[in-house]
């Protein structure tokens, strides 16, 4: 494994291939978080061509693969528009595409499983709609929600590992990129390299899960 990383430049790539995948995630996960509790809020209307709208969108999200969403938008869009984007913005649009809706449909359960006499009470002491959601609903939601969104966070991460497929160099495609050079002189690179990514992505996530565990015991209900 040192002989490998010691090899030219290794390291330095594999650290540099980490921060894309890091900053593709936290991106990601930053515009999913606002856009998902907005759209949660609003998914909970009565209005039916808002749930219409809703309902497609979910339904796209959570029926096509979301390596056919990155191909129609990195390689798609250029042909039907004049707009063309760089394949990290892609897989950026992309990842906050599916996890908007993916944490708008978690705030919408989290939101129609309190208790009604919650928000007839809060009507009835003639608070404003957007009064009660700020201060009644959206505390109690977000306690809820906090676990749940931090796993979602994990699998965004996790799932940077197909930007490589519209020609992101991330940390996957780093270890990839240095496998093939290494290769001949280094026949066991794939164990090393494979084994390296798999502690950076777990030295990443885990905290993330230690996290979610310890919310869902102190928000428990």
């Amino acid at each position: 494994m040192f002989e490998i990383l010691s090899d030219g430049q290794n390291l330095s790539r594999i650290l540099n291939g980490l921060l894309v995948t890091i900053k593709i995630a936290f991106i990601s996960i930053f515009f999913s978080m606002i856009f998902g509790i907005i759209f949660g809020v609003i998914m909970t209307s009565k209005n039916i061509i808002i749930q219409l709208f809703f309902r497609i969108y979910l339904e796209i999200v959570r029926i096509m693969p979301l390596l056919v969403l990155l191909f129609l938008v990195f390689f798609g869009l250029p042909q039907i528009s004049n707009i063309s984007l760089d394949s990290t913005t892609s897989a950026i649009i992309v990842f906050i595409f599916w996890g908007s809706i993916e944490m708008a449909d978690l705030v919408r359960g989290a939101i129609l499983s309190l208790p009604k006499h919650q928000i007839e009470s809060s009507l009835s002491l003639g608070m404003h709609p957007m009064m009660m959601i700020r201060y009644v609903i959206l505390p109690q939601v977000i306690a809820r929600l906090l676990p749940l969104a931090i796993n979602l966070s994990s699998r965004i991460i996790k799932t940077t590992s197909i930007a490589p497929l519209i020609g992101v160099v991330e940390l996957l495609k780093t270890g990839q990129q240095i496998i093939e050079y290494s290769i001949l002189k280094i026949p066991d690179a794939p164990f090393w390299i494979y084994g390296i990514i798999f502690i950076l992505y777990f030295i990443v996530c885990y905290p993330l899960s230690l996290f979610s565990s310890y919310l869902e015991k102190k928000y428990k209900y």
